[in-house]
């Protein structure tokens, strides 16, 4: 009897451990799929905030010409002493010859 007792021992730990293991393996298992995931994740995180800075350097390029002042890649604006361009509200409009004529006259 003590043979069969020790024989229903040793297959209780072995199914248990057996089911152990799977349950570990499984988890493990888990672990490396969520972990590829997040890899995917960030790769594509890292992606868009190059994305993101070509857009802004786009941007500042833009702003940088309706300011009217050239940044280091742009092509010179014509007339640097400008104060805007229209339509910025940087943009004074200077009276003509015969107008300041007129305007001192009265």
């Amino acid at each position: 009897m003590a043979s069969s007792s020790q024989h229903e021992e040793n297959t209780f730990f072995t199914k248990e451990r057996d089911r152990l293991t799977a349950e570990i393996t499984s988890g493990f298992e888990e672990l490396l799929s969520n972990s590829n995931n997040l890899n995917r994740k960030l790769e594509e995180v890292l992606g868009m905030t190059r994305e993101y800075e070509t857009i802004a350097e786009l941007w500042q390029s833009f702003q940088d010409l309706m300011r009217g002042r050239p940044s280091d890649t742009h092509i010179p604006s014509p007339e640097p002493s400008a104060q805007g361009l229209p339509g910025t509200g940087g943009h004074v409009l200077t009276t003509s010859g015969k107008e300041e004529d007129r305007e001192r006259a009265e």
